[in-house]
């Protein structure tokens, strides 16, 4: 009989988090709430998950650089990757109308992506908070009749919220980039042909260029880059990249070259491409 999975994930049940796990993994599984990406990650190194499920970028907001740090100094696995589109929406106690509300709260991003929706309510005070779930979650607990949540449908129904406006979101083509860590290297039965590394290179002119290239010879494909500074450490640099590749033999070949070229070189995980949003 097959275990169920334990998935650590920032925030509370029905924050976005949950949904991305949910649609990976399928609605057969535990998670694990926690305060901070942080906590995730101390709960997969004590054993007391089996995965994280951990927010990389969001089309608007750009990339969690905290979160590379945290995957390369843990040294987990990314054995796969999810795309969530992110619709946000106005949620309420039932039986309370649009025209009651002072109040609306959320998380900061979560308020910044609808930020155009409320010019035309000045009246209404913008609150922060820390998560989307958890807004909607205490408007349930505490009974505010002049406050709703922007957050997502999951959230309003599990914390039995009426959505009062849907697709708040200023930009309809939204969406997160979850990353699924593991503490071993390989998931089982996938196609593998997409991987996440990190590396350093020299000082030299054209250092990086070196190392770009000999991937593009071997027609493997770079869908994304990420600078970082390392720290303490003047002009110096991790970059961070996704690869994809037809052809895992040329795949391999880039690697070993790219080896010579380059130093601290990690594979953080290859994994099965999942783009679909």
């Amino acid at each position: 009989m097959e275990t169920t999975k334990r998935v650590a994930i920032q925030g509370i049940k029905a924050s976005f988090h949950e949904e991305a796990a949910y649609k990976f993994f399928g609605k057969n599984i535990e998670t694990v709430e926690c305060n901070s990406f942080k906590e995730t990650c101390d709960k997969l190194e004590k054993n007391e998950a089996d995965f994280v499920v951990m927010a990389i970028e969001n089309s608007i907001a750009g990339s969690l650089l905290p979160n590379y740090t945290l995957i390369r100094d843990y040294g987990f696995s990314v054995v796969g990757e999810v795309y969530l589109p992110i619709q946000l929406h106005l949620m309420a106690l039932p039986g309370v109308k649009f025209e009651d509300i002072k109040i609306v709260t959320s998380h900061p991003i979560a308020i910044r992506q609808c930020i155009d929706f409320f010019y035309d309510y000045p009246h209404i005070k913008i609150v922060e908070s820390n998560d989307t779930a958890a807004c909607a979650k205490r408007i349930q607990e505490e009974k505010l009749t002049d406050t709703m949540a922007i957050a997502n449908s999951l959230a309003a129904e599990l914390y039995v919220l009426n959505i009062l406006e849907r697709r708040v979101e200023s930009n309809k083509k939204n969406y997160t980039r979850f990353l699924i860590l593991k503490k071993d290297k390989t998931d089982e039965g996938k196609k593998i042909n997409k991987a996440s590394i990190c590396f350093q290179v020299g000082h030299k002119a054209g250092s990086l260029a070196t190392v770009l290239n000999i991937f593009a010879e071997q027609e493997v494909s770079l869908t994304k880059i990420q600078s970082m500074p390392v720290l303490g450490k003047r002009n110096e640099y991790y970059f961070y990249v996704d690869l994809e590749w037809p052809s895992t033999e040329k795949y391999d070949k880039a690697v070993r070259k790219a080896l010579k070229y380059t130093s601290n070189f990690n594979i953080l995980g290859e994994y099965q491409k999942n783009d679909k949003v």
